[in-house]
């Protein structure tokens, strides 16, 4: 990036003398503040105690906001897996629920989604609950089932989406042949993973009303190690069993 020098010019009218600096410029000029400004122009005794006590007052108060800053930061990254496991919980009991009565279940009141499947992946020892696309944030506490697509076990693909960070940390880790069981209130589907792709999430490939053998795509951002928002996708497919 080129910086482009910027030059101060006088308004029309303003009677400038050579030696002044107008307060325009100063608000121009990033390094001028108020604070330094004033100091110079007073006795040199001052202007060193200046130096002295007020850098050290800065130094101080930009390691505290250091800290500070930092602390949030961690607290945030902390938050964001604990809300997703605490979710977990709260959401098996709902599913349980769920599968007693036959009746969709909350896991909270104010929830705008109810638990969808259980995703169970034997060869990592993990299973996920994924809930209902209900067009909220429901991805924050766990794979969303896409309502676009078909239901796990008819013809075509259904398609389970969930955050790289959280309830898909694994998928990387899934290779071909690898089980994946579907669980939902009608029983369970088994799948197999016959691969996996890296897609433009605009060129997925998803074609879910195809009518061809049952299939599951898993989908999460990607590189799957990012920490920025990107256009890519990695789909992890699996035909029924």
């Amino acid at each position: 990036m080129s910086i482009v020098p910027t030059t101060i010019t006088a308004h029309p009218g303003e009677r400038r003398d050579p030696g002044t600096v107008s307060t325009r410029e100063r608000d121009l000029d990033c390094s001028s503040n108020p604070v330094q400004g004033a100091a110079s122009a007073l006795d040199p005794d001052f202007r060193r105690d200046e130096r002295r006590w007020g850098g050290a007052s800065t130094r101080r108060f930009a390691a505290i906001a250091l800290l500070i800053g930092g602390g949030l930061i961690a607290v945030q990254a902390a938050w964001i897996p604990a809300k997703a496991q605490v979710a977990q919980v709260l959401m098996n009991g709902a599913w349980e629920r769920q599968l007693a009565t036959g009746d969709p279940a909350r896991p909270w009141p104010w929830a705008d989604f109810t638990p969808a499947a259980r995703l169970e992946f034997p060869s990592l020892n993990r299973s996920v609950l994924a809930v209902t696309d209900a067009g909220g944030e429901g991805m924050a506490f766990g794979p969303i089932q896409m309502a676009a697509a078909v239901e796990p076990g008819e013809r075509g693909v259904a398609v389970f989406a969930a955050h790289r960070d959280t309830h898909f940390a694994f998928l990387g880790e899934l290779k071909t042949g690898d089980a994946v069981i579907v669980e939902t209130p009608e029983g369970p589907r088994r799948f197999r993973v016959t691969g996996s792709e890296v897609v433009s999430w605009d060129r997925s490939g998803i074609v879910a009303h195809d009518g061809g053998t049952p299939r599951i795509a898993l989908t999460t951002c990607w590189p799957l190690d990012a920490k920025t928002p990107g256009p890519m996708r990695y789909v992890v497919w699996a035909e029924a069993a």
